[in-house]
């Protein structure tokens, strides 16, 4: 029996009032999901402002490369240790000689400002992302890429040792004829694991690496050995230095001054033991004999290897404070950190990390050219023979009137 139309027509609008209500229930779920999604997102995030968009994110870096290539050299220097110009020279050698490649999204200068603010400041992954606008895989990634290219140019900004010439009027330097500079060590801590830790303690008793640095005159750097433990000697980090196939070269007939901590033997004048040394320990009174005034003049000519070392510590915060990073990419980070110095102190006109310090401009000197090189550290009657006429000639030499 077919339906009247009234019938028809109420069994219509029954199916569509049954399609809306199910269209209404369906809104009502994907709202309930949305809400669900945006108070999970407020859980991660403590506010959502507009950087937080690609295009503010872009904004934010866009603004803090600003601040180094276009604020001048005061927040260039504060932001990376270094002033716009020397910046921009650091990118282009990195780009050329030390192989660095950009990405589709991120260009070279905001990967050596990473890099440079990661050492500088001592910052941490997840402080580098709200900085740089980054995730965290590609602030790892970005600073083991400059890393390396850093590490390529070791031939370019390493000095070569050149000696002190015998007309030389270098104040600290003209009384140490075939000098090539001066050795020191010093300590960067590192975290080291639970079992490793009893190797990289100190004798201070922090967890620490020993670093071995050599410089010249003009305290910039010739050779660097960073990896050994804490708990290691300095001889024994100098003997290890000497047989590598890379190491530190030392000619026969020319030497490197160092400290009492180690050996006085051929190719490393040490101070006379039992003796006054240190500057801060004359207080303006005068040497009293021979080994006090080669220890003072020694002291002042190998002062500059502490100072180097300051001025290191001082520019990258890294150095002095324990890192995050593991004990291989700190010994390659203190490499790389020696590397930029030199460059630093050869295109800065004027770094305030090296204002505290008188700048000497070193005349042309000859390269050392011998084939025979010393390989082993061993104390000699010869060599002490010649400290000791060494002292002599400057105790006679000296300026005052005897009593």
């Amino acid at each position: 029996m077919a339906r009247c139309p009234k019938q028809r027509k109420k069994a219509v609008i029954v199916a569509v009032s049954m399609y809306l209500e199910l269209l209404l229930y369906f809104i009502k779920l994907l709202v309930q999901y949305y809400d669900a999604l945006e108070a999970e997102g407020a859980q991660m995030l403590e506010h959502v402002s507009s950087w937080e968009t690609p295009i503010g994110r872009q904004l934010a870096r866009n603004s803090f490369m600003r601040c180094i290539v276009s604020h001048g050299d005061i927040s260039c220097t504060m932001l990376v240790r270094m002033n716009c110009r020397t910046f921009q020279k650091l990118c282009k050698l990195l780009r050329d000689e030390g192989g660095l490649r950009c990405t589709w999204n991120i260009e070279i200068d905001e990967m050596v400002a990473i890099f440079l603010y990661t050492i500088a400041h001592n910052e941490k992954n997840h402080h580098l992302q709200v900085t740089f606008r980054r995730s965290g895989e590609t602030i790892c990634r970005v600073i083991k890429s400059v890393l390396r290219s850093v590490l390529k140019l070791h031939s370019i900004l390493l000095r070569k040792p050149k000696p002190d010439l015998e007309n030389s009027d270098d104040p600290k330097w003209k009384h140490f004829k075939n000098c090539l500079g001066a050795l020191d060590g010093t300590i960067v801590n590192v975290r080291a694991t639970k079992e490793n830790q009893e190797r990289y303690r100190t004798r201070k008793g922090t967890i620490g690496m020993n670093v071995l640095g050599v410089v010249d005159q003009n305290m910039e750097f010739i050779y660097c050995l960073a990896g050994w433990e804490g708990s290691a000697h300095d001889g024994r980090v100098l003997r290890d230095a000497l047989i590598r196939p890379n190491g530190l070269k030392v000619p026969r007939g020319y030497y490197y001054l160092t400290d009492a901590g180690y050996s006085n033997c051929e190719g490393f004048l040490s101070p006379f033991r039992g003796q006054r040394y240190h500057l801060k320990e004359w207080g303006g009174r005068r040497p009293r004999s021979t080994e006090e005034m080669f220890n003072m003049r020694h002291s002042t000519a190998r002062n500059g290897v502490e100072r180097a070392f300051g001025i290191l510590k001082m520019r990258w915060a890294i150095l002095r404070d324990t890192t995050w990073f593991s004990t291989e990419m700190v010994t390659k980070i203190v490499n790389a950190c020696c590397l930029l110095h030199n460059f630093i102190r050869g295109e800065n006109g004027a770094d305030v990390f090296e204002r505290l310090y008188i700048d000497e401009d070193p005349e042309e000197e000859p390269e050392v050219v011998d084939e025979e090189l010393i390989l082993h550290i061993q104390p000699s009657v010869q060599w002490t023979e010649f400290r000791q006429q060494l002292a002599g000639d400057l105790w006679a030499a000296r300026s005052w009137a005897t009593s």
